[in-house]
């Protein structure tokens, strides 16, 4: 795994990095933050991989990816997930209006 691009974001509290991996597949997201942080030495719950790119035919993936100090860091600055709703709680949550515009 080679790095391309290392940048210290001490707003945000984190590293911002770009590396090059190889590899004969897609690694995936989880496959990508357990090889990162392995490579920088923290644990693994701080590393928020952002894209794992690629170009067809070629053994090379780009990773777009970030390192933060700590996982408080991390729950600050990383958006929240959605909670989805289930099927009655969405039906009932909106009434359909009655009538129409006049």
């Amino acid at each position: 795994m080679k790095t391309m691009k290392d940048f210290r974001n001490d707003l945000l509290k984190r590293r911002e990095v770009k590396l090059l991996m190889e590899a004969d597949k897609n690694p995936g997201i989880a496959n990508a933050s357990k090889d990162i942080a392995g490579q920088f030495k923290v644990n693994e719950n701080v590393v928020v991989v952002r894209t794992v790119g690629s170009r067809f035919g070629r053994g090379t993936f780009l990773l777009d990816a970030f390192v933060y100090d700590s996982e408080a860091d991390k729950v600050k600055t990383e958006p929240k997930k959605k909670a989805k709703k289930k099927e009655g709680e969405a039906a009932q949550a909106v009434p359909a209006p009655v009538g129409g515009k006049k």
